[in-house]
């Protein structure tokens, strides 16, 4: 039985029209004078400190954490601003499916496991009015690589539900590689979506427990 459905945000549950990338961009361009510093940086899949840390490096800076501070904090000021004003919704069926979780006998725990920084997480959900749907989230904090990110959500997972809790008990949503691949690094189950850069064909190679075109193709109870 699912106990616990761990969300990515970009690309499965919004998009925003790149705000994040610009916004990254616009922060390495105000605290370091640095124009373009994103180019040539996939973002996809990826932590925010893992980004900071890459960009940083690229541009013979050092990855300290006063500078990747610096840049989160910018960050986050030029990402309320970029955010979309005039599209407020979030991709297609994934409220119906929120909603489906939530009315099953035994509702799986509804959670976020993103790159995200949790304060532009909640900006983003926010701003698509999905925040006050997930119970608690592992963000892009802290852990550069997404599978340590992984780790510490079946850590938290497992202090909020009971040390019992097995790895199989937690299925992962998410749009790229990257998040299928930090759910078998957990032993976790995984259901790929097709909404984000990657197409089905390309995140069939990967070999996901579940894999559609978008959330309207499949039901809670499927993934319960």
């Amino acid at each position: 039985m699912t106990r616990v459905i761990l969300f990515d945000i970009d690309g499965t549950l919004i998009r925003t029209g790149g705000a994040g990338q610009r916004a990254f961009g616009a922060a390495f361009q105000s605290e370091f004078g640095l124009a373009d510093a994103c180019a040539n940086t996939s973002f996809a899949g990826r932590t925010d400190r893992g980004l900071a840390a890459d960009i940083l490096t690229a541009h013979q800076l050092d990855p300290s954490q006063t500078n990747i501070q610096r840049i989160f904090d910018s960050y986050l000021n030029w990402l309320a601003e970029f955010l979309p004003a005039d599209h407020h919704e979030p991709l297609p069926g994934v409220r119906d499916l929120i909603a489906g979780l939530r009315a099953l006998p035994n509702s799986p725990t509804i959670a976020l496991l993103t790159g995200n920084l949790s304060r532009g997480g909640k900006l983003k959900l926010t701003h698509f009015n999905l925040w006050q749907e997930f119970a608690w989230g592992a963000f892009g904090d802290i852990h550069e690589a997404r599978d340590d990110m992984a780790r510490y959500a079946l850590e938290l997972a497992r202090e909020k539900l009971g040390a019992d809790l097995e790895p199989v008990d937690l299925l992962v949503i998410g749009d790229t590689e990257r998040d299928i691949q930090c759910a078998r690094a957990i032993g976790a189950r995984v259901l790929a979506v097709a909404t984000g850069l990657e197409t089905r064909d390309e995140l069939a190679q990967h070999k996901p427990d579940f894999l559609v075109e978008d959330l309207n193709k499949i039901t809670a109870k499927e993934l319960a």
